[in-house]
């Protein structure tokens, strides 16, 4: 149980009587009160329910009568505007009318060429922009609708709400009421039709050229914030102007501000993309807004100043619920969130702009005598709850009074008890037992005694199983350690450290993977990172550490998670060392005895070594006359079945090749140990390279390819690269031929315990259990030595036997009907200090004329195929003897010699050492083509200066190549 839920006695005892007496009590009196409260709170709710339909009903109906008195005033100004239009039009027409001299004398043209009036004479502002050259600009036209300025004074005189009229022609022509300074208000260039009062009544806009009403924008007049009532003057079809009359947003504010709004409230007028036209002082305290912002005329003249987009209700906080509201047609009341207030909206449609007058109240005053009548109540009930606190003060204190009295005849023996536990934990296991007149506290005291004398008897019987256990762990080769991952640092027994030397039992994990072995050291970092990283539970690994005398053991280390954090990550590791040295030498000594038992079949071995050496210069022969013919007639029209043939002779020959190849390799494989060259190679690039050398053959089977993504950092296996190659290249080869149609081959690998495991997958039909149990032994194609796919049956054998030898093992994992995995285990391998980087230029180009080369051969085939494969770039002059091409060449100094190394009259090699020796031709290279594929006669030859090594039968693609490479790059 957590600390903090123990209390005391005393403090128990009094949540006795406060659970049993006083809750009871105190839950009946706040019931009461609660239905006090409650009652008053409905009846609060009910009167207010009551006001707010009253006021909903009393809102929507002022909403209604004061839209109809605007849409009155805004029917009166549209029937101006129609007057208005209407008389223009026919100054228009009004050839005959002659202006007076006045209305002469008021006009003048600027330097910019702008027409205008420049004195008022109680007449209209005259403007012709620039825009319109001069020459162009019609001033009959200007005359005519003077005419038309006692009617313009007469409708500004007759109604108080308009601030101006207007015409403005199509071609930047303006006349204006009342007259002001229009040179110093109006830029010299305006283009009147970009204007929006313009744009708005032409044919697009108004196709039925009634009146129209704008935005509320900035007048370039100075008159401030106003919008305008327009109507189209159309000639026929032309649209030679608009009329307008505009009207301030202060007067139209001034209107709002007459209209009775119940509640104190006040009135705003909406355009019907709901932006805020019209806003009295009471609203721009709610809506954060002033109404008639400053901006500079001569801005407004250039542009359209419209209102900001703070004006635009649907870009204010809390307004969505009205404007869907309005825009469903849900009713014409709703409750917004305005000025920190929860306010009712009642709004109506004028139905001629689309406009909406919206008439805002706060509920506040709506409901404030409500309010303050249930206040009053409320006021009645804390009174209540005062009281009922004071009565309870003075009986909890005498509650506590007695619960201290009862509490003082239990904590003395109890606590007397307690000490007798104390007691106990510190040894002493006999205490003495307190004195008390409650029976059960007596049995206590008694129970806790006869408890000590048991924890004495279990003392003794620990401390002798504590012995032997400590006795079992020094006889044997197991120890403990603990990891703290949260500051890297590794806990050992006192036994591990006095077997390996080690500083202390303490240690930082860098400290301790300083006795790792190098090559096992990569493995056991990637094993502990896929162990933190996988969520696993347990952890297992064997690596070499250095003991204190200086020889590594093999440990077993196998442990087990504790505790992990919120993330899944582990933070308390513990498990156990196992010396496994031994185990590894009988594993190395049963490996031993396998092979040794495999020396019964060397003699077989040796046979087959010596058939194929033989093999190799007739098939010589026949590889290299069928890749002539083949060449031959392929650069004739007529060729016929004769490069078929050739074909097919070149296909056999390729597989006996291989079929000797592979004999060779098994027979010889069992001194290879000594011929091996084993070094750390880094799985990344041994994967890709190896699928890179597969992948044209992937394409042209239409299969797929994936390799798996290299470690990071790098990893490494101990193993001799060609050969590892060799078997990678041999598993991918079966995965192409025996995989499904467009099937998928994948490559990867693994870190496990003890190795890293290269893998090759397929998705092919897979093997059965008794095709698996046959599928290692020689010659053995599981019943498809009768189809088209080509193969010897020896491929598997041989790899398994360079896996052993590289102290490696081979084997699978297949399905039938899923696909196969081919896995190669090999020992992980510490990172070399450096790589060399290996680097083959592209031969150059031959030159034209033809280069000396001597081949020293004594097979009459063979000769005729090399000098043929070289007739292109090369005069080939053929010995069949050493005495023969030693004397040929103290004549002559070749560009290159083709050297086979078994002659009649001795070795190939005294011709190459006599070469070497001699100043004259030892920078000569010398390409050595031999039918005994030996990798140690090969390397001798290399050793004595060979510049390159071909084995019998060769590939005249790759003698070409080769010899391009000696004679023009410095192969």
């Amino acid at each position: 149980m957590p600390s903090s839920s123990r209390f005391p006695l005393r403090q128990w005892i009094w949540r006795a009587f406060v659970q049993s007496a006083l809750i009871p009590l105190i839950l009946v009196e706040s019931v009461l009160i609660a239905v006090y409260l409650l009652s008053n709170q409905a009846i609060r709710d009910t009167q207010i329910g009551h006001l707010q339909e009253a006021a909903v009903k009393d809102l929507a109906s002022a909403a209604l009568r004061e839209g109809q008195i605007i849409d009155g005033r805004l029917r009166s100004i549209e029937s101006l505007v129609q007057v208005y239009r209407d008389a223009t039009l026919q100054a228009l027409l009004d050839d005959r009318f002659q202006a007076d001299e006045l209305e002469h004398r008021r006009h003048a043209s600027t330097d910019s060429g702008v027409f205008y009036t420049r004195s008022d004479d109680g007449r209209a502002a005259s403007f012709y922009a620039n825009s319109t050259p001069r020459e162009q600009q019609d001033h009959a036209k200007v005359m005519r609708l003077s005419q038309v300025d006692p009617l313009m004074r007469s409708i500004k005189q007759a109604n108080p709400l308009v601030a101006a009229l207007y015409f403005n022609s199509w071609d930047s022509y303006n006349r204006i009421y009342p007259w002001f300074d229009t040179p110093a208000q109006y830029p010299h260039d305006m283009v009147i039709p970009d204007y929006n009062f313009y744009y708005l009544a032409d044919a697009k806009h108004n196709p039925e050229r009634k009146v129209m009403w704008t935005e509320v924008y900035l007048d370039p007049a100075g008159l401030g914030w106003m919008m305008s009532a327009i109507a189209p003057v159309y000639r026929g079809d032309f649209l030679e102007g608009v009329v307008g009359l505009d009207i301030t947003v202060d007067q139209v504010l001034g209107e709002i501000a007459e209209l009775n709004v119940p509640w104190q409230g006040y009135a705003m007028l909406v355009s019907h993309d709901h932006n805020i036209m019209a806003l009295p002082a009471a609203g721009e305290l709610d809506f954060g807004l002033r109404e008639l912002t400053h901006y500079s005329y001569e801005e407004a003249v250039r542009r359209e100043v419209l209102k900001p987009e703070d004006f635009n209700l649907t870009k204010r906080e809390g307004m969505a619920p009205l404007l869907r509201a309005m825009n469903e047609g849900r009713g014409n009341v709703q409750e917004v969130l305005l000025g920190g207030r929860k306010q009712l909206v009642a709004w109506s449609e004028i139905p001629q702009t689309g406009w909406r007058l919206l008439l805002v109240v706060d509920e506040e005053q709506i409901f404030h005598e409500t309010n303050q009548l249930a206040e009053r109540y409320m006021q009645i009930g804390y009174l209540l709850i005062a009281g009922l606190l004071a009565f309870y003060l003075l009986f909890f204190a005498l509650m506590w009074l007695r619960s201290r009295h009862l509490s003082n005849q239990l904590a003395r023996p109890i606590a007397g008890i307690v000490e007798m536990a104390g007691s106990l934990g510190q040894g002493n296991y006999l205490p003495a037992s307190p004195d008390s007149r409650i029976a059960e506290v007596s049995r206590l005291a008694e129970a806790v005694q006869q408890a000590g004398k048991q924890l004495q008897a279990s003392e003794l019987e620990r401390q002798e199983a504590q012995n032997s256990l400590q006795l079992v762990l020094e006889s044997t080769t197991e120890s403990l350690w603990h990891i703290n991952t949260q500051d890297l640092t590794i806990e050992l027994s006192e036994r591990f450290v006095r077997r390996f030397g080690l500083g202390g039992r303490h240690l930082s994990l860098s400290e301790f993977n300083q006795r790792v072995h190098p090559d096992d050291l990569e493995r056991l970092r990637h094993l502990r990172k896929h162990f933190a990283e996988s969520g696993d539970e347990h952890f297992d690994a064997e690596y070499r550490y250095l003991d204190a005398k200086g020889d590594y053991l093999w440990l077993l280390s196998r442990g087990k998670v504790l505790t992990r954090d919120d993330n899944g990550w582990p933070l308390r590791i513990a498990g156990t060392h196992v010396d496994i040295t031994r185990l590894k030498q009988v594993q190395e000594e049963l490996r031993h005895a396998s092979l040794e038992a495999l020396a019964a079949s060397q003699a077989k071995s040796r046979f087959l070594s010596s058939m194929s050496h033989e093999l190799r210069t007739p098939l010589n022969a026949i590889h290299g006359f069928a890749q002539l013919i083949e060449m031959e007639t392929q650069d004739k029209a007529d060729a016929g079945p004769e490069s078929d043939y050739a074909r097919e002779i070149v296909n056999a020959s390729r597989h006996l090749t291989s079929l000797v190849d592979d004999i060779l390799d098994l027979s010889s494989i069992e001194s290879r140990r000594q011929q091996l060259q084993l070094q750390p190679i880094e799985i990344g690039g041994l994967l890709n390279g190896c699928a890179e050398l597969v992948l044209p053959e992937v394409q042209q089977r239409q299969l797929q390819l994936q390799v798996m993504e290299p470690a990071q950092p790098p990893l490494f296996v101990q193993g001799d690269p060609r050969r590892v190659r060799q078997i990678l290249l041999n598993l991918l080869s079966n995965a192409i031929k025996y995989n499904s149609p467009r099937g998928m081959i994948r490559m990867g690998y693994e870190v496990r315990a003890d190795c890293v495991r290269l893998w090759v997958d397929d998705t092919g039909p897979g093997l059965s259990t008794e095709q698996q149990a046959q599928l290692f032994q020689p010659f053995q194609r599981l019943g498809r030595e009768s189809s088209n796919i080509p193969g010897t049956g020896i491929g598997l054998v041989l790899c398994r036997e360079l896996a052993s030898l590289m102290e490696g093992e081979i084997g699978l994992r297949s399905e039938p009907g899923v696909g196969s995995r081919f896995w190669l285990d090999l020992p992980s391998a510490a990172s070399p200090e450096g790589e060399a980087s290996d680097a083959t230029d592209e031969p150059a180009q031959p030159r034209q004329r033809l280069v000396q080369v001597l081949c020293v051969e004594d097979h009459p085939a063979c000769m005729k195929i090399l000098q043929a494969s070289l007739r292109e770039f090369a005069e080939v002059r053929g010995v069949s003897s050493c005495q023969r091409a030693l004397a040929e060449l103290q004549s002559s100094e070749p560009a290159l010699v083709l050297l086979d190394i078994d002659l009649p009259d001795g070795s190939g090699l005294e011709v190459l050492d006599s070469m070497r020796a001699d100043p004259r031709l030892r920078e000569i290279p010398v390409l050595v083509i031999s039918a005994v594929a030996d990798a140690r006669l090969f390397e001798d030859a290399r050793a004595r200066g060979a510049s390159a090594c071909l084995s019998k039968p060769v590939d005249l693609q790759e003698v070409r190549q080769v010899a391009l490479g000696l004679l023009y790059s410095g192969y």
